[in-house]
């Protein structure tokens, strides 16, 4: 399908980008790899006036350490994150997240930025992310803040961004020594999307299991932490039986979503066998 007309306009810096964004108003939509406006816009499904593209602004496409923070800017494409060497040495799991999204064309044109900003609940980065403990850096013309990850994901494709807001970075803890990270998905075989992904972070202290994130993309109609499973995981010697006993909790609590791909049920299985797999990987790159 052919879109409709609109006005395509280019913005070389975030302020050229707020100033176009305050004209076009309400009918403004950023474009930044456009694997989701696009489509959206053939489909009518989304019909801006006005499209602002911001993929030329280099000074969002860089990944960069800062002491102990890694810092992705929002217009990195998926291959970057994949094959960057920080990113392996320093949060792994992101890594492995960004070497799954799609195929080649979408790694090397999608966004980290624009990914979560569309917040698809099938998506990997919100999972590995929500592990992770990152913080999402959204600027507008008014000033800039700083949004946890646990409460960036909202809804269905709804975040905590608010109108004329940008995201510009993530900003992702490094992980010490002791601490292993993993991502592993169940994909649907046609469009690559998670059925369920998880992405789990855990640090070990004299055996013990001494912290504990995990995130779980696909299952809901947005990614959330597996709260029930990371408390009974706190404390333990992480046994065969304490991982077997703790991912029987992993969808608890929560209201998992039943289409074509995967019933409700089968969801709930997948949790659990795919977060007992992601434990286990985590743990044993913790040990080194």
């Amino acid at each position: 399908m052919i879109p409709y007309s609109f006005d395509y306009k280019v913005a070389d810096s975030l302020e050229e980008a707020f100033s176009l964004l305050s004209e076009a108003g309400e009918n403004g939509a950023l474009l930044a790899g456009g694997h989701t406006l696009i489509p959206a816009m053939k489909l009518r499904l989304s019909e801006p006036d006005t499209v602002i593209d911001i993929s030329k602004i280099s000074d969002l496409n860089q990944i960069t350490k800062d002491g102990d923070i890694l810092v992705v800017g929002a217009l990195t494409n998926h291959a970057t994150v994949a094959r960057s060497g920080d990113v392996m040495t320093y949060c792994r799991s992101l890594g492995e997240a960004a070497g799954v999204i799609g195929d080649p064309q979408v790694r090397n044109k999608g966004t980290i930025g624009g990914n979560i900003a569309h917040a698809d609940p099938a998506s990997d980065y919100p999972g590995v992310l929500l592990s992770l403990n990152a913080t999402v850096v959204a600027k507008s013309d008014s000033g800039s803040r700083s949004i946890a990850i646990d409460d960036f994901f909202t809804a269905l494709f709804e975040t905590a961004l608010t109108e004329g807001e940008i995201i510009t970075e993530i900003q992702i803890p490094v992980l010490g020594e002791g601490t292993g990270s993993a991502y592993i998905k169940f994909p649907n075989p046609a469009s690559r999307y998670a059925v369920v992904g998880v992405g789990v972070v855990i640090t070990l202290t004299d055996g013990k299991c001494t912290a504990c994130r995990i995130g779980i993309t696909g299952a809901a109609d947005h990614a959330f932490r597996a709260s029930v499973t990371e408390e009974v995981l706190l404390g333990s010697d992480l046994s065969t039986d304490d991982i077997e006993a703790a991912c029987q909790h992993a969808a608890e609590g929560q209201e998992l979503l039943s289409d074509l791909a995967a019933s409700a049920n089968y969801r709930v299985h997948l949790c659990s066998v795919m977060v007992k797999r992601a434990i286990n990987i985590a743990v044993e790159r913790a040990i080194g």
